[in-house]
Order: structure tokens, then C-alpha cells, then sequence
């Protein structure tokens, strides 16, 4: 068993970061109602991804992985949650419970680190890769989840793959990260919203300060020496110097910039289709992050899926590489005290659906 989960973490995880597609961006936004919208996307540029969500109810029997096996943590939900898994099916790596309060994992590879995992410590252990679903059964603030570390060891199930952060957000738009370094957790608060990988999500912070020159719009015709005037090439000139990359720090300012220029529109159903928009900007071309003797088969796009919650209407939304169609999940919907606990594949044929438009 210890050999089995072990295999299924570097699947999983070492996969993802030998492929350098630890390139999760997040994001979010308000509406004029007040609708609170988080929205992300998630890479793997290796192979395709079988990614599915849950659906878990209230009362539904939880158990965690350490690096010995299935002997970690048990946990009844008391709460019911939707999210979506990568690969592995207790691996959930975001989601919403019927609180409305929304969890995400993202790759945070060289820079955190977990405390040792302690055998005698087995009954209290929670492996990162189930932590979303731990905080998503069990908590509707984010204080509750604060005062409930104290009481659980959070480990790797190996040391041979990298480390993640968090993102967790209330429907009230209180938003917080937390990283683990030195195996220390570290809470911060995060009024920005935006979230990418490493380094840290206060370097990240300072970061932005390097950027103070960008601004939305387009500069006016400068005349310099000679009379010669200088005109914009195009629109949104003032956001030349805009970082165009895929690494962490550049997707970090491109997110903030595109999140905080956005307007504010008036519903939540309108806001989530604005995430979306501005997730565009984050998916990465298939073949960008590899030589050409490389790349991988029948994966489109190493962004895998984009999802977003309405955390006011409590509706979770997503797309695929392969169907870029969204579709949601109404949470209202669902009587998490009487339904079953399922899983369900995001995409049941990996095929782009086309609409025919009929000329006549």
C-alpha cells in the first residue's frame, strides 16, 4: 500500500512539476450586487489529465493518505461540497461547499516545506493533496479552519515531490493564503485576490512594485527633439512592459493588472463570465513549455480546466481543454443531506463540440 500511494503522489504531483506546468492562475472579482466570483485554471502540460468532480455529502466518511497509507485522519463532512479532482479521485483540488465557502490548491514547488511526518502522529496526519477536501467538509469560516490547525499534522505522502499553497475564500470576500514553510503554516491575508505559484505570496507582493508604470489605456502622442512626434502603434499602449510570459511571477502581474482594470459588472452570472475572459489570457499553447521533439499527444492545451464559483449563488463553473463550452454545477440544487456521494468525469468524450450554423 505505502509503494501504491506513493506511485499515485508522483503521478500526480512529480508529473506536474517535471513538466513545468505548475501554472495555476487565480483570480477574483465582485459584481454590483455584491456576487463574489473566484476563478482559476489549472495546468499539466505532461499528458491529458482524468479530471472528474464530487460530489460529497454531509456525513460522508473521510479518511487521508500518509506516507505509510490509508491511516491518516478520519473525518465525517458536515458539510457537502462540490469539486473537482486531478487524476486521483480523493485528490481534489477545488471546490465549494454548500457554506459557500471555496478552497484551491496550488503548486507552490520549491519554496514550502512540511514538517517531517511523524508515525505516531498517523491518526491526526493529512496529506496536502486531500487538504481542500478536509477544509471544504469541515469548516464554513475561515477562522474555524485557523483554530483547527493546531490540532493536525499536514505532510507530503513523499519528499521527492514539491510542496502547495492554498487559497481559501469566504462568500464575503475575505480571502486568505497559506503557505507552509519550515513547516510552519503561515495565514496571510490576501484583499488582492490573485494568486499564482512560487515564490512566496508576499514576494509576489513586493513584485508588483515593479510595475508601477503600467496602466490601462492608451498614451497620448509624445513630440520630442526635433519635432518628431510619437504615436501609439496600437491601443493599450499603456501597458507596454506588461510581463507576456507563463512563469508564476509574470502570470501574477498580467492577473493583477487584468483583475483590477476589469469593470464591475452587475450580476454575479455576468462576473463569471468575465472570469472567464480574463482566464483566457492564461491558457497556454501546447507546445510552448517544450522542445518540439517533446510535446505530448492529443493534449490541446496545458491548461487542463478553468473553473469558477458564484460563491452568492453558490453555482460552480468550469471548461475544458477539450470543451471550451462552460457548463455548472447548481449547488442550490442539491440536498446534501440525501445525496449520494459520486464522481462523474468533467469531459465524457474529450471532443470539442461545434454548433452548425445553417445558412439558408
Amino acid at each position: 500500500m505505502k509503494r501504491l500511494v506513493i506511485m499515485i503522489a508522483a503521478t500526480v504531483l512529480g508529473g506536474l512539476i517535471a513538466a513545468d506546468a505548475d501554472a495555476c492562475t487565480g483570480i477574483s472579482l465582485t459584481a454590483k450586487d455584491g456576487s463574489r466570483v473566484v476563478a482559476r485554471t489549472v495546468e499539466w502540460a505532461a499528458t491529458p489529465m482524468q479530471c472528474g468532480y464530487v460530489v460529497a455529502p454531509r456525513g460522508h466518511e473521510h479518511q487521508s493518505y500518509t506516507p505509510d497509507g490509508l491511516n491518516g485522519l478520519k473525518y465525517k463532512g458536515v458539510y457537502g461540497y462540490v469539486g473537482i479532482y486531478t487524476e486521483y479521485e480523493p485528490f481534489v483540488v477545488e471546490g465549494v461547499n454548500e457554506t459557500g465557502l471555496s478552497a484551491g490548491l496550488f503548486f507552490f514547488p520549491n519554496y514550502g516545506e512540511y514538517a517531517p511526518y511523524d508515525k505516531a502522529s498517523s491518526a491526526k496526519t493529512i496529506c496536502d493533496m486531500q487538504f481542500v477536501s478536509w477544509v471544504l467538509s469541515q469548516f464554513s469560516s475561515i477562522d474555524q479552519l485557523k483554530d483547527a490547525m493546531k490540532t493536525i499534522d499536514l505532510v507530503t505522502l513523499s519528499s521527492k515531490i514539491g510542496a502547495v499553497h492554498w487559497r481559501i475564500t469566504e462568500p464575503n470576500g475575505r480571502m486568505v493564503v497559506l503557505e507552509v514553510v519550515n513547516g510552519v503554516p503561515n495565514f496571510y491575508e490576501n484583499t488582492l485576490g490573485v494568486l499564482t505559484n512560487a515564490p512566496g505570496f508576499k514576494w509576489h507582493l513586493t513584485n508588483l512594485n515593479n510595475y508601477i508604470n503600467i496602466e490601462p489605456g492608451t498614451e497620448p502622442d509624445k513630440t520630442i527633439k526635433s519635432g518628431i512626434v510619437l504615436k501609439s502603434l496600437g491601443h493599450g499602449s499603456g501597458n507596454l512592459g506588461l510581463p507576456g510570459d507563463f512563469t508564476s511571477p509574470s502570470r501574477f502581474v498580467r492577473a493583477a493588472f487584468f483583475q483590477t482594470t476589469s469593470p464591475t459588472w452587475s450580476t454575479g452570472f455576468e462576473t463569471v463570465v468575465q472570469a472567464f475572459h480574463i482566464l483566457n489570457n492564461f491558457d497556454i499553447p501546447i507546445g510552448s513549455q517544450h522542445p518540439m521533439a517533446e510535446i505530448p499527444k492529443d493534449l490541446p492545451s496545458a491548461t487542463q480546466f478553468t473553473a469558477a464559483t458564484d460563491q452568492t449563488a453558490m453555482k460552480f463553473y468550469y471548461r475544458t481543454a477539450w470543451n471550451s463550452n462552460i457548463r455548472c454545477i447548481d449547488l442550490m440544487s442539491i440536498d446534501f443531506h440525501r445525496v449520494k456521494y459520486q464522481s462523474h468525469p468533467l469531459d465524457k468524450n474529450q471532443v470539442q463540440p461545434v454548433e452548425m450554423v445553417k445558412v439558408h
